[in-house]
Formats: structure tokens, C-alpha cells, sequence
């Protein structure tokens, strides 16, 4: 018997840019680009064996075994990693998170980026960071951006080639701290992938991806130049476009719980007073509320004062996607 294992760890994403619409949904190509920062402290980590003595790929998630959905889409990447490095052995996969899973924390973002490079790896693959970020595109469109590190910016490109993340500020760079406020756990009953091929239903989604261009160059400046004020102003606007999208696709999608419309409110009202903080949620109803580290006590406070947080989790920009040693097992999260 023979195997080639390796491990790896992952970060999942906040995005500022929401990525929202696919013009490939096979894929994944996005209707527009998208920027985003890695979120340090929230991890998937994952362990890929290579196996002769398999008949078949398998698949663990946090101790249990997912639907056969869960399998197919990883089998997917895997095939193409297979194909990449002329191989044929089956796949264990072990991946295990320390937050929980389908909530709208970006938990298929760093499983599949952790997936592409223990993946990419065991298989004696040495694929560079584009490279690494394409494969992890295939597997779910913002695992591309928990690839590099830092504060990412995902090219649209032009085909599937050149659409992949780039780090533009590395994770020190700003002092921006995301604080969760955790309104619900449970997973949510539409999934990205699917919530994806209905934007193109919403008479909304045309105007949102022609004006993208333009809340791209504002968000980058804003955080290259650490502009707190313009940040807040265009990251809750983008939010709240992709939100309308979802609302007026056919089927429409409701992501918010009336807790969300609260959170988001109170920050809103919050920064008027001078609080440095702001919203953005992705698709699920926990709130991520962004704020300059200085203000990180007080964001808290006012988070935690607010009915219906469960709970909050703190992240700082985290690094990119690497190696490890070993894989010890995070709690689930749930």
C-alpha cells in the first residue's frame, strides 16, 4: 500500500466587494471582481491521503460524514488534481473548522482553498499562488481570495486563466478588525453556489455589476490609504446592493433575521457618533461589523448590548493559505 498525504490550513474571507453572479457558473467566472480580507483565528484545517488502497474518494467534516453533494464537489477538485499530476489514487479527506459551517462565514472559501493546496500537494503538484487560486476557484468562487493573504483583491479576468486573487496590503498593513456578531449557526437553507445562478434573475444584478468597477477603485483606495470614512461608506453600500439582488431573484432570497436589520442599524446610527465601525453581511444572517482597532472595546460593547448576538467572534486580517505540519483537530464550531 502507498499514500501521499499532506495538510493544510486555511483562512475564510470577509468580503468588502461582495463577489455575487457568476458569467460561468461551471467555472465560476464572476460577473464582476471582488475584494476582501483574510480573517486570522477562524481556520479550516484539512488533510489529503492520496490512497492505493481506496476504491473510492472520502470525505470527513468535522468527525462526520457530509451528503453526497458535500463529496461530489470535492471529488470534482480532486479529479482535476488527478488529472494535473497524472494520477489515479483515491482521496481521504479529513477538514476540520473552528466556526461553523454554512452561516455566511465564508466556510466553503477556506475549505476549499485549504482542499486545492493540501490537494495540489500530496499530489506532487508544485502549483504557484495564481495557480493555487484558480484551482481553488473551481471549488467555490471566494475560495480564489483565501489564497493569498492579507487584504485580496479577486480579478475577474477574462477567462479561467487569469481570474484569481492578488493580495494588495498585507495583513499588518491596516489596523481593521472584524467583529462577528453571531446571530445564528444554523446552516442556511440556500446555499452561495445555487444563490449565485439566481442573480442573473434580478433586474437589479445589471446595474449592480456595471457600477462594480467603481466601488473596486473606491474600496482599494480607501484601504490603501487607510480613509476609514470612505471604507465604511462604499463596504455597507456593496452590502447592501447584493442584498437587493438576492431579494429580487426569482426565487427571492431572504438572508437577514430581524436581528440583522437591528445590528446593522446600531452600527449604522453608531458612526454618526463618531464610532469608527461598519457593517457587512454575506449570504447568512450574522453581521460582520468592521472596525479601526482602536475602536475595538467599544464596537463590543455596543455589539453585545444588542438582542439576538449569541456571540462574537473577533479576527484580525489573516495571513494566506499554507502548509503545516500536522493537522490537529479544531473544534467544529457548532
Amino acid at each position: 500500500m502507498s499514500s501521499h498525504t499532506s495538510y493544510a490550513l486555511a483562512h475564510p474571507n470577509i468580503a468588502f466587494i461582495k463577489y455575487w453572479g457568476n458569467r460561468d457558473d461551471d467555472l465560476r467566472l464572476p460577473a464582476n471582481g471582488s475584494i476582501s480580507m483574510n480573517l486570522e483565528g477562524l481556520e479550516t484545517r484539512t488533510r489529503v491521503d492520496f490512497d492505493d488502497s481506496l476504491s473510492a474518494d472520502e470525505l470527513r467534516i468535522n468527525r462526520e460524514s457530509p451528503d453526497n453533494s458535500a463529496t461530489e464537489r470535492v471529488s470534482r477538485m480532486l479529479d482535476e488534481v488527478r488529472q494535473l499530476a497524472g494520477m489515479q489514487l483515491f482521496a481521504r479527506v479529513e477538514s476540520h473548522n473552528n466556526f461553523p459551517l454554512g452561516a455566511g462565514i465564508a466556510s466553503s472559501a477556506s475549505g476549499f482553498a485549504a482542499l486545492a493546496m493540501a490537494a495540489s500537494q500530496a499530489a506532487g503538484l508544485e502549483l504557484d499562488e495564481a495557480s493555487l487560486s484558480c484551482l481553488a476557484r473551481h471549488g467555490s468562487g471566494s475560495a480564489c481570495r483565501s489564497i493569498p493573504g492579507g487584504f485580496v483583491e479577486w480579478k475577474m479576468g477574462t477567462g479561467d486563466a487569469d481570474s484569481f486573487a492578488i493580495a494588495i496590503a498585507s495583513p499588518g498593513y491596516w489596523d481593521l478588525e472584524d467583529c462577528i456578531a453571531m446571530l445564528s449557526s444554523a446552516p442556511k437553507v440556500t446555499g452561495s453556489s445555487v444563490g449565485n445562478r439566481l442573480a442573473g434573475t434580478s433586474p437589479l444584478q445589471a446595474a449592480r455589476v456595471i457600477d462594480a468597477p467603481r466601488r473596486l477603485a473606491i474600496c482599494r483606495d480607501a484601504i490603501l490609504g487607510r480613509d476609514f470614512g470612505t471604507f465604511a461608506s462604499i463596504v455597507e453600500e456593496d452590502s447592501n446592493l447584493m442584498h437587493a439582488v438576492m431579494m429580487t431573484s426569482r426565487p427571492s432570497l431572504f438572508y437577514w433575521l430581524p436581528e440583522t436589520l437591528r445590528v446593522m442599524q446600531a452600527v449604522k446610527a453608531a458612526r454618526a457618533q463618531g464610532l469608527p465601525a461598519c457593517y457587512t453581511v454575506d449570504a447568512g444572517p450574522n453581521v460582520h461589523v468592521l472596525c479601526e482597532r482602536s475602536a475595538v472595546q467599544e464596537t463590543v460593547k455596543l455589539v453585545e448590548s444588542l438582542p439576538g448576538v449569541r456571540e462574537i467572534r473577533l479576527a484580525k486580517a489573516g495571513g494566506p493559505a499554507r502548509l503545516v505540519e500536522n493537522s490537529p483537530r479544531a473544534e467544529d464550531g457548532s
